[in-house]
């Protein structure tokens, strides 16, 4: 039997990888799940993906760009004379409120990487280049640590299960900006 030609095969792993651990966590992750959620024989995973920590590097690479996606389009760091802090604020409550789920997901993947040094440089990889972007309107060591102050507010709203307070986040952000 001649091969299937299916070019969007490995995205459609992804996606379903994220589906799959979005229902089921990281422990429910398995290329026989993936494989299932994505209705592709099992083979196709182990292609594309040779070990679970392949498969969660990619879709922790995809989930990453959410945020980026909501920061780039907002225009706060292309907006020199706006309230950065203000605008974060805001930012952060766009992303937030999208999509909770999604962003509880992404946060999941992300905080793999304390058990999974595979993860590592993607998490890494994904803190500086939000500080690299918010170094466009504060200095490169002000950027660290309002990336820093966005990642601990994420987490207490989703771990805590508690409501964004964006006046809040506003008036810890204004500390950190000169």
């Amino acid at each position: 039997m001649p091969r299937r030609y299916d070019p969007d095969r490995r995205r459609r792993l992804i996606d379903a990888a994220i589906r799959v651990v979005g229902r089921d966590g990281i422990a429910g992750l398995s290329h026989r799940s993936v494989a299932a959620e994505a209705d592709v024989p099992l083979g196709s995973t182990t292609y594309h993906f040779a070990t679970l920590d392949d498969l969660l590097v990619a879709a922790l690479c995809q989930a990453n760009e959410g945020f980026a996606r909501v920061l780039d389009a907002s225009g706060v760091l292309t907006d020199a004379g706006g309230d950065l802090a203000a605008g974060l604020a805001r930012v952060l409550g766009e992303w937030l409120g999208r999509d909770r789920p999604g962003a509880e997901l992404e946060y999941e993947l992300y905080l793999a990487a304390l058990r999974r040094p595979a993860l590592r440089p993607v998490a890494a990889q994904w803190a500086e280049e939000t500080a690299q972007r918010l170094a466009a309107r504060v200095d490169p060591v002000t950027a660290r640590a309002l990336v820093a102050l966005l990642d601990g507010i994420c987490l207490q709203v989703l771990l805590t299960g508690g409501s964004y307070d964006e006046e809040y986040a506003r008036a810890a952000l204004a500390r950190l900006i000169p």
